[in-house]
């Protein structure tokens, strides 16, 4: 039963979660099924029902009958409960197609029970008939009869993985993978306040992973989250508290440490990479959730900086909180991305022997230029303009990631061999260390996270040395200088063919033969005529022509009736 829903559902679209093709692909093989089985429920002008009954079960088909009229019942109630989000009156429709598919499985267990039926697929039923009917109760929200029932699923499926080899025991720990968050999510709401840790847990444990399971542990942990959001009233920050009434923020900050905690414990960089995109996308949420509540109280807010003397409201004050979380998020994250790239540029060897393109200092560069822009916005937040402590620690950290900054520039001069450039990089750098050293003082914690600055000394010191010998080198190296052939002019061949000049790039997969594009090039444009000469052209006098017109009156024209002529 597991083997043939699950390969259904992956070959018709539930890989994407498109649960409408997967319900009208159930449709069309119940329709191939009972004209096949010629099991029709009666013709096009009158419904006859049939029932698949113990004695008729001559072909395993018959029980396929059962099977896809559960799954299209099921898909249709994930389908509808998707819109539901949008559209709450469909929740009632939800409901109904799942008792449906209920319907269809217990039909499914009973008929299995023949002595027609192996072993293995009587258990599967009961399995499935117990995943459903607990997929109920869940919708329901009656927690105990859930986990009741996914308790019995979930142990079904464990002795039939035990009882196979273990390709077949992939797929029944897969569901049963599928199945945990609902039973911890089920034991929180009945008083278990472990289950929210392993909710975090499942969640970091899933990694890099996307789909249903993933979408099932996010939804489950943010109606958690609602939960204990109901009794939080208030938030802390530098110093000031600011009452918290939005919903959507309350739900955020809850889950804010755990959210860092779980990126802390992540053990490879896609899985932090997925985290901190799923911190900042709830970030900005919670964000536009403030900012809505800010436009209607605008000429208050207004009012309220004329009576404080300059202090922002409590609902502006959230909105800079939560503001620095998300650039401070931003900068975690950039700085993280920028240590996974200064390990790959050690490794650039390795890189270079597999084809792929290897990472360069610049990448880096740009990664400190979004730090330090978000740094700036950062002593821009309303109400954080006084606080010099803040703006003191702003501006050691942003002397940190200029000299980081300095150093990758530094870097890139030297791969270009510009030695007097880079040098004069370097000995920016040793300043703005010194700089933070000199001005940390009261600020070392808050520096802790960043990178250390003596390492970077160390390094300095040692880059310099190193480029003061490779210039020497480079300056008395008659190769270069004495062999003009081998400097490259940027002209492509077709234009350089009686010099000889060894480049070694004719032989690499970047040939510059010719210039194309080919450039413009001036051709003589249409010529235009302008008749002159009609200005002096004179023409014959016409007079004695109009006088003759003017004499012929009415005597001509009686003339002209009787046919005279003049």
């Amino acid at each position: 039963v597991l083997q043939i829903v699950k390969e259904s559902q992956q070959q018709h679209g539930l890989r994407h979660g498109d649960f409408q093709r997967y319900r009208g692909y159930c449709s069309r093989r119940l329709r191939r099924l009972r004209k096949t089985l010629n099991f029709k429920m009666g013709n096009r002008h009158k419904f006859t029902g049939r029932k698949v009954t113990e004695e008729i079960l001559s072909d395993n088909r018959y029980l396929l009958l059962i099977l896809m009229d559960a799954e299209r019942a099921w898909s249709y109630a994930m389908q509808l409960k998707q819109e539901a989000n949008t559209e709450p009156r469909k929740r009632f429709h939800l409901l109904s197609r799942l008792r449906k598919a209920v319907k269809h499985a217990e039909e499914l267990e009973r008929l299995c029970e023949s002595n027609r039926v192996d072993a293995k697929t009587k258990l599967e039923a009961q399995a499935y008939m117990a995943y459903l009917s607990g997929m109920l109760r869940f919708e329901h929200q009656e927690w105990k009869a859930a986990m009741e029932a996914f308790n019995k699923c979930k142990t079904i499926y464990e002795k039939l993985a035990n009882a196979f080899t273990e390709e077949q025991a992939v797929l029944y720990n897969q569901r049963v993978e599928e199945i945990s968050p609902n039973i911890r999510y089920c034991a929180y709401n009945i008083g278990d306040q472990s289950a929210m840790n392993e909710l975090m847990q499942m969640r970091l444990r899933s990694g890099g992973t996307e789909g249903l399971l993933a979408e099932k542990l996010e939804a489950l942990i943010t109606q958690t989250r609602a939960k204990q959001a109901a009794t939080m009233s208030e938030v802390e920050w530098r110093g000031r508290t600011v009452p918290v009434k939005i919903d959507k923020v309350r739900i955020f900050l809850l889950g804010l440490a755990d959210n860092e905690a779980a990126i802390a414990q992540a053990e490879n960089e896609e899985t932090k990479e997925r985290l901190f995109e799923s911190l900042l996308s709830e970030c900005r949420d919670a964000i536009q959730a403030v900012r809505e509540e800010l436009k209607p109280d605008q000429k208050q807010r207004e009012h309220s900086l004329e009576n404080d003397s300059g202090k922002v409201s409590n609902i502006q004050y959230l909105h800079s909180y939560l503001t620095y979380i998300k650039l401070s998020t931003a900068i975690k994250r950039n700085e993280s991305m920028a240590k996974s790239l200064q390990k790959a540029l050690l490794q650039q060897q390795r890189s270079d022997e597999d084809g792929k393109r290897s990472p360069r200092p610049q990448d880096l560069i740009r990664l400190y230029d979004i730090i330090l822009q978000n740094l700036a916005e950062l002593t821009q937040l309303p109400g954080l303009e006084e606080d010099k402590n803040f703006q003191k620690e702003i501006g050691l950290k942003t002397l940190v990631y200029k000299a980081y900054r300095c150093f990758f520039i530094a870097q890139s001069y030297v791969l270009v061999k510009k030695w007097s450039e880079a040098l004069v990089l370097y000995e920016r750098v040793l300043k703005y260390a010194r700089e933070v050293q000199s001005g940390a003082g009261a600020h070392r914690n808050s520096l802790k996270e960043l990178p250390d600055v003596q390492d970077l000394i160390t390094q300095v010191n040692a880059e310099k040395y190193s480029l003061q010998a490779a210039a020497i080198l480079d300056a008395n190296d008659p190769h270069e200088t004495e062999s003009p052939s081998q400097v490259k002019d940027g002209k492509p061949l077709s234009e350089r063919f009686e010099t000889f000049c060894l480049d070694p790039s004719l032989v690499s997969k970047q040939v510059s033969l010719v210039h194309f594009p080919p450039g413009f090039q001036p051709i003589p444009c249409k010529p235009l005529f302008f008749d002159l000469a009609l200005n002096h052209v004179a023409f014959p006098p016409l007079e004695d022509k109009v006088e003759q017109k003017a004499k012929s009156g009415l005597t001509g024209y009686i003339k002209g009736i009787f046919g005279f002529k003049s």
